[in-house]
């Protein structure tokens, strides 16, 4: 007979607690950094871990203006957008997103790396990324 006692118990919505890492991107390679960001925002980190809950933590990205990139791949590499009508593809390469809004490209890598459900789009609304060292989250990180 099995004894059904010692089984592994299921993770409830109230049991979930949440936390605040701080992540500072300077000098950080873009595809080093993302998968640690998804691991964190998925909680996978965590003991308990289950897929089919949200688990994860809040994660704040500060310096995103200063993230690089390996080899030739600052000029070299385009982000695509396309509308979906006739003329409406547009092309931006790294060094022109990294100038205008940096968050951005922190947060496609990160998405890219989420698993493509239900829960995503919670999960990226828990990552908050900031150009710089400033960010509004400063009362989190106090102990």
């Amino acid at each position: 007979m099995v004894n059904l006692t010692l089984s592994t118990k299921p993770v409830k919505l109230k049991e979930i607690k949440r936390e605040w890492h701080l992540i500072n991107a300077s000098s950080r390679v873009v595809g080093r950094l993302a998968p640690e960001i998804a691991k964190l925002l998925q909680g996978k980190h965590k003991e308990n871990y289950v897929s089919y809950l949200d688990m994860g933590d809040y994660v704040v990205v500060i310096n995103a203006k200063k993230i690089r990139v390996k080899g030739k791949k600052a000029e070299q590499k385009i982000y695509t957008q396309y509308s979906g009508y006739p003329g409406g593809l547009k092309k931006i390469t790294f060094k022109k997103i990294l100038e205008e809004k940096p968050e951005k490209i922190i947060r496609h890598a990160v998405s890219g790396m989420l698993p493509k459900n239900k829960l995503r789009k919670k999960r990226l609304n828990r990552l908050y990324i900031f150009a710089n060292e400033n960010h509004p989250f400063v009362d989190k990180f106090k102990n």
